[in-house]
Formats: structure tokens, sequence, C-alpha cells
């Protein structure tokens, strides 16, 4: 007789047991155990299996020619960055984010200057009725295209619909955690239904080579809700980003089988849509506070484009036995990295000092060379010293102090010099770089000690008191002199 399969699958990673337990085994999650019904998943005994023999196919050699896939441009610069030149025919993507950060808004604007060039474009809601779909539609201006909309969240149906006639060159599921396939007995939204709904929409892709776009749910840490396999089933993963309080949006790919994974596109949202942001360092920098202690502009780099932040760093002296260190948009274990190196190489004393740093704009900066500018953001804010508003940094520091070359110099320096910046400080040994200083005057860099103290020396001291004793400092006015980051003092 047939024997039901594991009732108990875990929401996170799809691991399945005989029984409920707290916590999963395979990755660690407490509470993430439901019960699935699998009563129409039989299990066939080995012995009355059929025994068919395999079928031979054609090997073939590694000095073979071949064609690149094509590609279909989407008529959104900034999503075709991201995909690495176009929707590449039979591939499908995997697009996650917070709800209402615009991923339907998005892909309503996608489908419909497909639509508009002449491609059939499918766009099919599990979530939301045809009458919602159209609304977005006319509200973005985008009513005349000729998008086919359906609701509906069977995958059977989908598939055998699609089948039809022309193959669709584009289709979008709104969501995949709302389909549900007649193979599997659970409830949608399920691992399994999600596992086994991806699986019929992504053979029906490869078999047709249309491109199909799963939207994804996403956790409260971020990541994309359902099993971590169907990650690994798609051809790319890719994650909007931004803050609901900003208007900034960024499009960043986390897996590409066809493409880079470091680009990133950039959004406005506006009344009228997502508008996409050519030049990002203009929209970073353009509400910027010049002449302010503790901010620095940093020229970065995000896959081949560059891009131009402001960091803003705050030092303030601490009530709590243990400093706070509070972080937006870099990694909190570089900023621990570069506060122990000031410390250790420099003699600035923070350990007794709150730090609070933020990457304006919402982006989030993951490269090394952000660490150079970071270093003078904070020493600006210790030490009350202005940095220049024409100045840009970037390099990358080491534990021993010393500053080390970044790669694609030019290409900052370049971006720098287009947005009217006039000088950069950057690593000794990048001055010999092929592209040129881009006119900029440079400021080269061999050790973290010069910079700290060539910003030290720009300090305001703090006006004195005259009814305590001057003779005894404070830690802020000690921190002020250039004499105090002097190895021979420490």
């Amino acid at each position: 007789m047939a024997k039901n399969l594991l009732s108990f699958v875990c929401q996170n990673c799809g691991a399945a047991y005989n029984k409920w337990q707290g916590k999963c085994d395979a990755c660690g999650e407490w509470n993430s155990l439901a019960e699935e019904d699998t009563t129409g998943v039989t299990t066939i005994p080995v012995s009355a299996r059929s025994k068919r023999k395999g079928r031979t196919f054609n090997l073939e050699s590694l000095t073979g020619q071949s064609n690149d896939a094509p590609r279909i441009a989407s008529g959104m610069g900034e999503l075709d960055r991201v995909t690495g030149g176009g929707f590449v025919r039979g591939s499908v993507l995997l697009i996650g984010g917070d709800p209402g950060i615009g991923k339907s808004t998005l892909l309503t604007q996608a489908t419909s200057l497909m639509a508009r060039a002449g491609h059939r474009v499918v766009y099919i809601s599990g979530e939301e009725a045809v009458a919602q779909v159209r609304l977005r539609a006319a509200r973005l201006g985008l009513a005349d295209a000729a998008v086919q909309l359906a609701s509906e969240t069977s995958v059977e149906d989908i598939v055998a619909t699609l089948s039809e006639g022309a193959v669709p060159r584009l289709i979008v599921i709104d969501s995949i955690q709302t389909m549900w396939t007649d193979t599997v007995e659970s409830a949608p939204g399920t691992v399994t239904q999600v596992r086994a709904s991806a699986q019929a929409l992504i053979r029906f892709a490869k078999k047709s080579g249309a491109t199909i776009i799963l939207v994804g749910h996403v956790t409260k840490d971020g990541q994309i809700a359902g099993p971590r396999v169907v990650e690994h089933m798609v051809d790319a993963v890719m994650s909007f980003e931004g803050e609901g309080s900003q208007q900034f949006r960024i499009l960043r790919a986390v897996k590409n089988r066809f493409g880079p994974t470091d680009e990133i596109g950039v959004f406005e949202m506006t009344g009228l849509g997502l508008r996409e942001v050519s030049n990002p360092s203009e929209l970073f920098l353009s509400d910027r506070d010049l002449g302010s202690p503790g901010t620095a502009v940093f020229a970065g780099m995000e896959g081949t484009r560059p891009v131009l932040v402001e960091l803003q760093a705050l030092v303030a002296p601490t009530t709590l036995g243990t400093p706070r260190r509070a972080v937006v948009g870099w990694d909190s274990s570089r900023l621990s990295m570069v506060l122990a190196v000031l410390e250790a190489h420099c003699g600035v004393k923070l350990s007794g000092y709150d730090v609070y740093f933020n990457v304006a704009g919402g982006l989030r900066i993951n490269e090394p060379a952000a660490d150079m500018a970071a270093a003078a953001a904070l020493v600006s804010s210790l030490c009350n010293a202005p940095l220049p508003t024409d100045a840009v940094y970037f390099g990358e520091i080491s534990l021993s102090g010393a500053v080390r070359p970044v790669a694609q110099t030019s290409a900052r320096l370049k971006e720098a010099a287009k947005l009217g910046f006039g000088r950069a400080v950057l690593p000794e040994s990048a001055r010999g770089d092929p592209g040129g200083d881009a006119g900029l005057s440079l400021n080269t860099i061999g050790g973290l000690t010069s910079l700290v103290a060539d910003i030290a020396a720009r300090g305001v001291k703090p006006a004195r008191d005259p009814n305590r004793d001057n003779s005894k400092s404070t830690d802020a006015e000690k921190n002020t002199a250039p004499a105090r980051f002097t190895r021979g003092e420490r």
C-alpha cells in the first residue's frame, strides 16, 4: 500500500520531518515547521516500480561553436543594466522586495514598454483583480499598452493558456506565493506548493523560450520568503530595495547566470511611477550640507558605474558604560575595524564616545574603498573640523594603518571632475594610474596617520570656560590638537 509522506515541513528551508519540533535542524529557525496535507502524494515500493532502460544522448566536446543567448531589451535602461543587457529568452527571474516598495509598478512599466515595442507580454496577478491592475496602469499613463492581463492562480491553467497562440516574450507572475498546482495537495504559499509551482513554470519557460519573472514575498529580515531551493532553480535573483520615507529605489542583482551581480539600477519614485536616474551621483548629493563637520564625499563604484555619495558621521561623548555604535548603509564590522585602526595607530581615543554613521540617500556600500572616507568623516566630527567641500575620498585601510590602492581609480576621478569637485584624497600608489587625474588636484596618502593629522590641524578648539581649571583639558580638546596624533606621544 502507498503511505503518506512526511507532513511537517519547514517554511524557511523546506526540510521535512516525521513529527513537529520547535527548531528546524537544517536552517536553525524556530517555530517554522508547519503541517502540510500530503495525502495525495504517495510513495511506491521499489519492487513495484517499472524498470525502464535509460535512453542514450549525444555528447559534445568543449571546442564547439556556441551562439550567445539572444536578449530582449525591456525599454528601461536601469533594468537592462542589472539584468546584463536585457532579458535572455527562456530564462526565469525572481524579484523580491518589501511590501509597497514598487515591484508591481516596476513590472507594469517594463511590460508596457515591451508591449509598445511589439512583443507579446502577459501579466498574471494572483493577488489583484484585473480591474486593480488597470487602475495602476491608468495612473502611470500606460493604459494604451497592449499588455494581456489575467487574474489566475492555477499553474496548470496558466501553462495551458500560454501554450496557445504565439509564445509570449515576457510573462510576469505576481506572486509565486499565490500559485498552486494539482500535483501537490497543500495550501498555496507553503514550501511544497511554491517549489512545485516554480518548477512547473521553469519547465514551461525552458521549453517555450519565454522569459518569466516571478515576484516573491520577503521575510522580516529582507530575505525572499519560501524555500531557498527556488533561488537555485531560477536564473537570476534581484532585490528591489529602498526606504519608504525616501524616494530612491535601488534594484540589485543577487544572482545572475547571464550577467554581473555588482551592477545596480537607481530609480526615483514619483507620482507617475518610477523614473530612471541615469546619474545617481547628482541625486545622492543634491541635498548635501556644505561645510558641516563629520561629512565626507566618497567616490565609489557600483559595477561599472562610478557613484559619489556623502558619508555622515557623528561622534558624541557617551553616558553609557559601553559606547554605542550605530551604522546605516555600511558594514558594522568594517566600521569597528576603522575605529580600532584609528585608536591603535593614530592615537584617536574613541572608547568614550558614541559613534553614529550613515550613508546619505539610502544607498548601501559594500566595497572596502570607503574606509578612508569613513575615517575622514569620523575624525572630522571628533575634531569639529569641516572637510573641504570640493574634495572626494577613497582608499582601503589595512590593519597596519597603511592606505591600500583600489581599482578603477580613473573612473572615480572622472566622475568627481564631472560633478565639479576640484581635489581628491587617494592612496599614494594610485598616482601612476594610466587613466590620468581628470584635471583634479591629487593629495596622495600613504598612511592613515598623515590624514588624521591634516584633519586635526583644521579643528576648531572649544571655547575655554573661565570658571574652571584650564590646566585640565578634556579628551575632546586633546583630540583637536595636531600634536596629539604623533606616534611619540602615545
